[in-house]
């Protein structure tokens, strides 16, 4: 009985296999097979059956029908077989049957195969009306499998997806606004009006400075041209909406998206560039986001298409106004949007904990040591600056000479301080602020926002685990509770002290970025500062002892603080219809702010907010002030660098610091 082969038994798609039909001498003798040399093949085919679930109902493969090979290679040498070589290239993974059929009798060959046809066929039984099933019958089966393309594949799992939310556009406008107050883009702002008569964007402000009587920057009014292009500068770069004059309702759905996510080309990095489009994405985990989509979303999140664009924070404040005035609640409404409507449609998007934490850094300090050294005045028994020529200063005479003759004008430490303690309950420590005699004091602050720092560091390390879904929920809790908190400290002077802070502290940034500081103070030059200021700031508090550590550290915690900050006040998270999603998208939006912060707190006052607690005592110093744990840190650290004495100085009484070591963290009246 003929036999029949196929090599290989198992292949992979796109191979060849190769069948080979074996006869014996009974079956091909020498004779027959010198008579039929040339079309003895035609007496045999090989039909392929499938034997696969998905087509049992059919003998064949159903996709391809039909399955071509070569025709059955002579008979040679007396070998006494027949060779059909089939790609398997039409054949479908999975199981397949190769039967050898002999044709019974010659004369009922059917006509319609030919000998270049004659081979592997894979037809069903009523695909081919020229073949006659019962003109053949089966000789030998055997079976082979086609196996699929090997794929090499790698499992990973990944953290838990969010779903959008509207408020992820707010927290854009946020980062878009503080970067817009940015010092880097205000000094380019100021070199702008004053060192190019020629741009045209600035004409009308650069006007109105002209109009002014006896104003240039050559004469005693220099700092005066300073101080009001610098509210020229918050009032254009501050508010959520730029709208001048104020015509809220009177603005469109379309312009008012285009406004809250905006740039002023003033210089400085750009803001609405490609590298700020990847930030966007990476912190939205959405790589086809655009800032239409986010301004779509702010827009739908303030309420663009029902008229004047409100918060709706502020839009509950606006409601509970309204329904507790007495009389005509017409009348009221009229005189809410006289009166407040501007302010609730376009908040100053500034918080004061900036200028806290520049303060904690010694930026006014710095800058009120250098205007007692231009007054010829001694700071104490030892004074760094005494030694210090001011020779280099010169070119910067009338605006210093300004800034000294407006004091009277600018906040006084004791201002700031109350507020810091109403708004936030921070409190400084020195010789200028004695103990405080405040009215109302939000004492709960510093616990519950460093509470949500803790519980947000806990959930990036649940998150980075991708065997483990992070509950967010605690999140939003701990963001209810400062959100009420800051609402409850902003009353009185909030927005107009930090706005007249922020202009103070920036106007003295650009004074100590200007070259002529440089000179004078001798910093480290190489030392690679975010802002050119700080380099100064630096020099300053190494001649006086105030600490060693930069103030790196203290801008990121205003730059960080500040958003993370103005995300918690103006967010709705107040609204009982919040899920854990709002908080889950908050702190992977803010990740790198918070995560900054964290770092930044332990690098200037030695305590880690992320570090677990097991010790109450711990837990005390978490929630002490944070002037307290910087006064805490000097003292404890050497004395290097500091001025002896000068001769024929008292001596200090006992039990004072020894010479040449101030006070910690003394503050001057401004």
């Amino acid at each position: 009985m003929a036999t029949l082969t196929v090599t290989p038994a198992n292949t992979y798609e796109g191979g060849i296999i190769t069948l080979t039909l074996a006869f014996t001498d009974k079956e091909l003798t020498v004779e027959s097979e010198q008579q039929d040399q040339t079309w003895i093949g035609r007496y045999y085919r090989i039909n392929i059956r499938d034997r696969n679930p998905s087509t049992a109902d059919c003998s064949c493969s159903a996709t391809p029908r039909s399955v071509k090979a070569t025709p059955p290679q002579k008979l040679e040498n007396g070998k006494r077989q027949l060779i059909w070589d089939l790609p398997t290239a039409g054949l479908a993974e999975g199981s397949y049957e190769a039967v050898a059929e002999a044709l019974l009798e010659r004369d009922s060959y059917p006509a319609a195969m030919q000998p270049d046809t004659a081979g592997v066929t894979a037809s069903c039984p009523d695909d081919d009306a020229g073949y006659q099933e019962a003109a053949f019958t089966p000789a030998v089966l055997q079976r082979f499998s086609i196996l699929g393309v090997p794929i090499s594949t790698r499992t990973f799992l990944q953290r838990s997806a969010s779903n959008e939310t509207n408020d992820q556009g707010l927290w854009a406008l946020i980062r878009n606004r503080t970067n817009a107050l940015g010092f880097e883009r205000y000094r380019a702002f100021i070199d702008q009006l004053f060192c190019n008569p020629e741009d045209e964007r600035l004409g009308a402000i650069r006007n109105r400075l002209d109009n002014l009587p006896q104003v240039n920057l050559y004469g005693p009014y220099a700092y005066s041209v300073l101080k009001l292009a610098t509210q020229v500068f918050l009032t254009l770069e501050a508010g959520m909406i730029e709208s001048w004059p104020p015509r809220p309702l009177q603005r469109s759905t379309d312009n008012l998206t285009e406004e809250m996510i905006r740039e002023h080309q003033w210089g400085g990095d750009p803001l609405l560039d490609t590298r700020n489009l990847q930030s966007e994405r990476y912190r939205l985990n959405d790589p086809r986001a655009t800032f239409d989509d986010l301004r779509r979303r702010l827009a739908q999140y303030v309420g663009a298409g029902d008229g004047s664009p409100v918060l709706p924070y502020l839009g509950r404040i606006v409601s509970t106004l309204i329904s507790l005035a007495p009389g005509d609640p017409a009348a009221a409404e009229e005189r809410c949007q006289r009166v407040l409507l501007y302010r609730f449609s376009n908040p100053s998007l500034i918080e004061l904990i900036w200028s806290y934490w520049h303060e904690e850094g010694m930026l006014a300090q710095t800058m009120n040591a250098i205007t007692l050294r231009f007054q010829n005045q001694r700071s104490g028994p030892v004074d760094p600056l005494a030694h210090l020529e001011l020779d280099p200063l010169r070119p910067l005479n009338n605006l210093l000479w300004g800034y000294v003759q407006d004091e009277n004008n600018r906040l006084t430490v004791h201002r700031r301080a109350f507020e810091y303690d109403h708004q936030y309950g921070l409190k400084l420590v020195g010789r200028a602020v004695p103990e405080l005699q405040t009215a109302d004091s939000r004492s709960k602050f510093i616990e519950a926002f460093h509470n949500l720092l803790y519980r947000t560091a806990i959930f990036y390390r649940e998150d980075a685990d991708t065997t483990v879904i992070a509950d967010a929920f605690p999140l939003l809790n701990a963001l209810k509770d400062v959100h009420l908190l800051l609402a409850e400290g902003a009353h009185n002077q909030y927005g107009d002290l930090p706005w007249t802070s922020r202009a103070e502290m920036l106007t003295e940034q650009w004074l100590l970025a200007r070259p002529e500081m440089r000179e004078f103070l001798r910093g480290r030059h190489m030392a690679p500062y975010q802002e050119s200021w700080m380099g100064a700031v630096d020099a300053m508090k190494k001649l006086q002892g105030w600490g060693d550590t930069t103030i790196t550290h203290f801008n990121e915690l205003a730059v960080d603080g500040e958003r993370i900050l103005l995300s918690i006040r103006f967010g709705d998270w107040s609204d009982l219809d919040n899920t854990e999603e709002q908080a889950r998208n908050w702190a992977r939006y803010w990740k790198p702010e918070i995560q900054r912060y964290l770092y930044g707190y332990l690098a200037a006052t030695g305590v880690d907010l992320m570090a677990d607690i097991t010790d109450h005592r711990e837990a005390a110093t978490r929630y002490l002030q944070p002037s307290t744990l910087l006064a805490q840190r000097l003292a404890s650290q050497p004395r290097r660098g500091v001025l002896p004495a000068p001769a024929g100085a008292a001596m200090l009484p006992a039990g004072a610091r020894r010479a040449g070591a101030a006070v910690p963290r003394q503050r001057r009246e401004d």
